[in-house]
């Protein structure tokens, strides 16, 4: 997988946190839309964090095959 495709990978997974931010009602964080709203921020961020791993795996990986 090349770096174009993680790029564009976190910027979906960006985007998506900005949808579901506006769906949020600040009033009742845990009822209805809400909550539907909350479980996709946090699986974004999931999705992103989990990207950043690879990344650095693959780059760790690089370091030691050109030692």
């Amino acid at each position: 997988m090349n770096k174009t495709l993680f790029i564009i990978l976190i910027v979906i997974a960006v985007a998506l946190i900005a949808y579901n931010v506006t769906l949020l009602n600040f009033q009742n964080l845990l009822e209805g839309d809400s909550i539907i709203a909350l479980i996709g921020i946090v699986a974004s961020l999931c999705a992103i964090v989990l990207l950043l791993i690879f990344i650095t795996s693959k780059k760790i990986k690089d370091k030691m095959n050109q030692d």
